[in-house]
């Protein structure tokens, strides 16, 4: 399939599916900030240098080198546009778990995934703003859709910002409540979330298998990258190994949720986009739980 008919796709995505999945985002983002406590921000301030560390490797790192990535590999534009918004990001809601599973530090990942959600709300479209206008094959897709990064802002305050300050709210006023459904709640909003994607890739399979070939490799690189950029970061500093060890999950997981999102409200679905998000949203569970198993068997000294 030749680089236009990929740009020329768009996913058959019903209003209705729009509104659901950006409800099910908001009640994912709701569930993942019941975890959190005002004591997570706090934590960042008395001991910043992991979070920051990894911050800098999440906001700073990631996007350009997705960016040099793009050019490298010259992908069709749509999917380098792509790359770059998944590479915008922040961290996703699995990696807490898979950093406990890889016996990394939970507290420093919590902290950083709290942290980065409430910052992507600037960092997010000022990255994809920026990185997506200096390549000169993703710049007119941005040009065409007149991307404004104060819509792409307004977006993420209503589906990460208002979801986060609520959840935040809850813990604090209703404690005992929120600690009975926490769990439930999160487990519950996860399952709706798979059930849409699944319910949308249903009807465009054809679509799919026509186009991931295209992606696999893609996807792979700019993972391993990411990963790669975690832990180099951290090992760079010094960081404990527990410590290093959520720094490299954190930058490694993507909130690939988030950048469908965006495809479908500022990108009318365009299909190179939208299927670099959608498999990224399922090889960086596989790499980053590939990862937490091997590092899983070592004690992390």
């Amino acid at each position: 399939m030749d680089a236009a008919a990929v740009d020329a796709i768009r996913l058959n995505f019903q209003p209705r599916d729009l509104i659901a999945i950006n409800a099910v985002i908001g009640l994912m983002m709701f569930g993942m900030s019941l975890d959190l406590k005002l004591d997570d921000f706090k934590r960042i301030a008395r001991s910043p240098k992991a979070p920051a560390i990894g911050l800098a490797a999440q906001f700073l790192l990631l996007p350009f080198f997705s960016f040099l990535l793009t050019r490298v590999l010259e992908p069709v534009p749509s999917m380098a546009l792509g790359m770059i918004l998944v590479g915008s990001c922040p961290g996703g809601n699995l990696s807490n778990i898979i950093t406990y599973l890889a016996r990394g530090n939970a507290a420093i990942s919590v902290s950083m995934t709290a942290v980065s959600t409430a910052a992507a709300i600037l960092m997010t479209p000022f990255n994809l703003s920026l990185w997506g206008s200096l390549n000169p094959d993703t710049a007119p897709i941005l040009q065409a859709v007149r991307l404004s990064p104060f819509d792409v802002l307004t977006t993420i305050v209503l589906i990460l910002g208002i979801p986060l300050a609520l959840g935040l709210l809850a813990s604090r006023l209703f404690p005992g409540l929120v600690e009975r459904v926490r769990r439930p709640f999160k487990i519950l909003s996860v399952l709706i979330f798979f059930a849409v994607v699944v319910l949308a890739l249903k009807k465009n399979w054809d679509v799919f298998l026509a186009v991931v070939g295209l992606v696999v490799g893609g996807v792979f690189l700019q993972n391993a990258m990411a990963l790669a950029l975690g832990y180099g970061s951290a090992r760079l500093f010094r960081l404990p190994p527990r410590d290093t060890r959520a720094v490299t999950i954190e930058v490694g997981i993507q909130n690939s949720a988030l950048a469908l999102i965006l495809v479908f409200n500022f990108f009318e679905g365009l299909g190179g986009m939208a299927i670099i998000a959608a498999w990224w949203g399922v090889w960086h569970i596989i790499g980053g739980l590939t990862v937490a198993a091997l590092w899983s068997r070592r004690d992390p000294v």
